[in-house]
């Protein structure tokens, strides 16, 4: 990966991961302060979208890690898969978020039902990027047993010559 490409998703990765700390702060703020000063009360929808933040950082915080490994060249290895494991944790966990906003937001659609189905559209499709990143972390296995094995067989041929 080149140097800018690593530094355009660094770049990316800061402010959203700024971005989403930013959006936090005025939350909690916001559910802090008293609901007769003019600011909403506390609603479930706030403190699902704080959760789902976390998941949202949590993932830019491995990605972060695995463009690091990348960049050193050691993506290849065991490591790796703890970071990528915890992607997919986290993209479920938004998923799961998502599919609490949905619920959270239905009974306000009665009059129209198609709003929460396709709430519930898009919270299969987060599911799916889950499972993207699950053939993806397959691959990266793969690629880590090829690598061992060249090891091997390079060490092999050491002995050999």
């Amino acid at each position: 990966m080149g140097k800018l490409t690593v530094g355009a998703l660094r770049a990316v990765l800061v402010v959203v991961l700024a971005g989403t700390v930013f959006v936090q702060a005025l939350m909690v703020l916001a559910l802090a302060t008293d609901p007769e000063d003019g600011s909403l009360p506390l609603t479930p929808l706030r403190v699902v979208t704080i959760l789902g933040m976390v998941s949202a950082q949590v993932a830019l915080v491995c990605i972060w890690r695995l463009v690091t490994m990348v960049r050193r060249g050691t993506v290849f290895s065991h490591a790796a898969f703890r970071y990528v494991d915890v992607v997919i944790g986290a993209i479920v966990a938004a998923a799961l978020v998502w599919f609490t906003v949905t619920v959270l937001n239905a009974p306000g659609q009665r009059a129209d039902p198609g709003v929460t189905v396709i709430m519930g559209g898009i919270g299969v499709a987060i599911l799916g990027v889950a499972l993207i990143v699950l053939v993806l972390r397959m691959l990266l296995a793969q690629a880590v047993a090829r690598d061992v094995e060249a090891s091997q067989m390079q060490a092999e041929l050491d002995e050999v010559i």
